[in-house]
């Protein structure tokens, strides 16, 4: 079975860890028990959601009402982005091709991760580094295949 028809399905993150390549100490940048789902199609689509798991409420129950530092906190504590993906079997990589994302930059780029998949866990990493909160880091999120809902 090919990597493209393994990574097919839903996936759950177990953990997000980016480590700066000046040598510095590994951060967890949604705490050490983010929540997120991954999904793949057969059809190449893919979608990403991840965030820390403790969020502050919204003082009002109106997503187009909240103030600037409630959407300031929900923004910086949570990532979404989805669109086409296609799989490169010999470098074990994935290419997401941003069609929507909270992050505007993203659109319309690809973002490359390297893949490592062994039974139900799967491992995506930034395939070179990206900038997070002002370092250069690589990225890495672990996701546990998600049981049938």
């Amino acid at each position: 079975m090919s990597l493209r028809e393994r990574i097919v399905g839903a996936w759950k993150l177990r953990s997000y860890t980016e480590t700066p390549v000046d040598g510095t100490e590994p951060f967890h940048p949604m705490g050490p028990n983010p929540k997120g789902i991954i999904m793949y199609t057969p059809g190449g689509y893919m979608s990403a959601q991840f965030m820390l798991a403790e969020r502050a409420n919204f003082a009002v129950n109106d997503f187009y009402q909240g103030t600037v530092e409630e959407y300031k906190a929900a923004a910086s504590t949570y990532v979404a982005y989805s669109g086409p993906f296609v799989v490169d079997e010999e470098k074990s990589m994935v290419t997401h091709s941003v069609f929507v994302s909270l992050l505007p930059n993203w659109i319309g780029n690809n973002q490359p991760r390297l893949v490592s998949l062994y039974g139900t866990v799967l491992t995506l990493s930034t395939a070179i580094p990206i900038q997070s909160k002002g370092k250069s880091v690589v990225s890495k999120l672990v996701w546990h295949r998600a049981e049938p809902a």
